[in-house]
């Protein structure tokens, strides 16, 4: 069963961080790209960042650049995303989502996360003023 499990949202203070988790299962990251979205209540699904491994390549969100970091350890089939300096606009659910065939050098293109093969369930994050 093809499934993607994020975890490590909570609840942080503004200035703070934290490292969120996407496990992948019943397939190979090598043959994927993997994506972060977030949404917050009310708000549109923003695309965060992504990275490919069949070409290999990665992308971030002008509003995270600078501050996030994305990062996969194929061994564990575990895509991640490092949030640094947070800040309160940062605040909402956070998905990973997976591609086949995907080069995140043209991510921007599937911002709006048309495209995606698999979903996650979420993970929140809170950040605190």
């Amino acid at each position: 069963e093809v499934k993607l499990v994020e975890s490590g949202g909570g609840l942080v203070q503004a200035g703070g961080s934290l490292r969120l988790s996407c496990a992948a299962s019943g397939f190979r990251l090598d043959d994927y790209a993997i994506a972060w979205f977030r949404q917050a209540p009310g708000k549109e699904r923003e695309g965060v960042s992504c990275i490919s491994h069949s070409i290999t390549s990665t992308y971030y969100a002008d509003s995270v650049k600078g501050r996030f970091t994305i990062s996969s350890d194929n061994a564990k089939n575990t895509v991640y995303l490092q949030m640094r300096r947070l800040k309160p606009e940062d605040t909402a659910v956070y998905y990973c989502a997976a591609a086949e065939g995907l080069s995140c050098d043209f991510f921007s293109e599937y911002a709006d996360g048309h495209g995606m093969d698999y979903w996650g369930k979420g993970t929140l994050v809170t950040v605190s003023s």
